[in-house]
C-alpha cells in the first residue's frame, strides 16, 4: 500500500518559512471554521479538521518540523523507506505493514511520525519456549499506532470504528478489520487504549497479541489543556477592563456569561469550577478565563481627542503605580 505525501504548509496555507506565530494564527483560524461543533456541514468538515489537526501537531512542534522538513521531496527515497519498518523485526508476520483508517491521522503521520512500530506498554512474548525439539506456541506481538481524539470526546466519551488493515509483505495481500473503540470521558494525553487480541498472530497456537491505541489530543482553536483543567484567553478592550462589563466565554458546554470587575488587570483569571474536563474521580476539572487587554491600533480623529483629553486628566501612572 503507497502512502501519500502530505503537504502540511499548504493543508495550513502557510509558507514553508512561517513563522510559530503565523502557524499558530493559521491553525486557529481554520480550525474554528472547521471544528465540529461550530461547521455547518458536520460530515466534510470532520476530516478537515483532522488534517488540520495533523498538520499543525507536526509544524507547531520544533523537532517534528525539522524532521518533516529534511523529508523535503526525498521523502520517498527507497533507503529512507527502508528505515521506516512496521515491524518489530525477526520473521516475515514481523514485518507485516499495519495501516489505520478511522484513527484521524494518515498512514504519511504515523509511518513519520506516530508510535506505530514501536513496542507498547503491553509488548512482549510469552509462552513455552523450544526444548529438545518439541513444539511450542509464542504469544504474538502488541502493535501500537494513534488515535485522535477530541475535547468533546473527553467529556462524553465516544465510540469510534476504524479500520485496521494489514498487508503481507511475501504477497502483498491485504485483510482488513473493522473494529470499534471506545473512548472512555476522562482520557488524557498519551493513554494507550487496549484492544486485547487484535495484534500480530501468535505462533504455534500462540495467543495474540493487542492493539494499543495512544491517544493524542486534538488541539482546540480556543483552550489549552493542563491535567483536567482548560485555559482560555479573553480579550477585552481597554475600557472593559477600567469600567468593568459583562462578556461571553466559551465553554466546551456552550458559552458562559462572565461579570468583568472594574480595574481588572492583564493576566488576572476568572475561575469557571466544573467547566474543564472530567478528573476521573466524577468531578469536572476548572476553566481559567485568562484576561489580555488589547489596545486599539486605529483610531478616528474625534477618538483620537477623548484618548488625548484622558491623558491630559488622568492621574494613573502604572510606573510610579508598579
Amino acid at each position: 500500500m503507497s502512502v501519500e505525501f502530505k503537504n502540511y504548509y499548504d493543508v495550513l496555507g502557510v509558507a514553508p518559512n512561517a513563522s510559530e506565530a503565523e502557524i499558530k494564527k493559521a491553525f486557529r483560524n481554520l480550525a474554528r471554521k472547521y471544528h465540529p461543533d461550530v461547521a455547518k456541514d458536520k460530515a466534510t468538515a470532520e476530516p478537515r479538521f483532522k488534517e488540520i489537526n495533523e498538520a499543525n501537531e507536526v509544524l507547531s512542534d520544533p523537532d517534528k518540523r525539522r524532521k518533516y522538513d529534511e523529508l523535503g521531496e526525498n521523502w520517498n527515497r527507497p533507503e529512507r523507506q527502508a528505515q521506516q519498518d512496521y515491524g518489530f523485526g525477526g520473521g516475515a508476520e514481523a514485518g507485516s505493514e499495519f495501516h489505520f483508517e478511522g484513527t484521524g491521522f494518515s498512514d504519511f503521520f504515523e509511518q513519520f511520525f506516530g508510535s506505530r512500530g514501536r513496542p507498547s506498554a503491553g509488548f512482549g512474548r510469552t509462552g513455552e519456549g523450544r526444548m529438545g525439539g518439541m513444539p511450542f506456541a509464542q504469544r504474538g506481538q502488541d502493535i501500537e499506532g494513534d488515535i485522535l481524539v477530541t475535547l468533546d470526546e473527553v467529556v462524553h466519551g465516544a465510540t469510534r470504528t476504524i479500520n485496521l488493515q494489514r498487508v503481507d509483505p511475501r504477497t502483498g495481500q491485504a485483510s482488513t478489520q473493522t473494529l470499534q473503540v471506545k473512548i472512555p470521558p476522562g482520557v488524557r494525553e498519551a493513554q494507550l487504549i487496549r484492544l486485547a487480541g487484535k495484534g500480530r498472530d501468535g505462533i504455534g497456537g500462540g495467543e495474540p497479541g493487542n492493539l494499543y491505541l495512544r491517544v493524542k489530543l486534538a488541539k482546540h482553536p480556543d483552550f489549552r489543556v493542563r491535567g483536567a483543567d482548560l485555559f482560555y484567553d479573553l480579550e477585552l478592550a481597554p475600557w472593559e477592563a477600567v469600567l468593568g462589563a459583562t462578556v461571553s466565554s466559551p465553554t466546551l458546554d456552550g458559552t458562559a456569561s462572565l461579570k468583568i470587575p472594574a480595574g481588572t488587570m492583564a493576566e488576572q483569571q476568572i475561575r469557571l469550577r466544573g467547566k474543564g474536563l472530567p478528573a476521573g474521580d466524577g468531578t469536572r476539572g476548572d476553566l481559567y478565563v485568562i484576561v489580555s487587554i488589547q489596545t486599539p491600533t486605529r483610531v478616528t480623529p474625534e477618538q483620537r481627542v477623548l484618548w488625548e483629553r484622558l491623558a491630559a486628566t488622568a492621574t494613573f501612572n502604572p510606573r510610579q503605580n508598579a
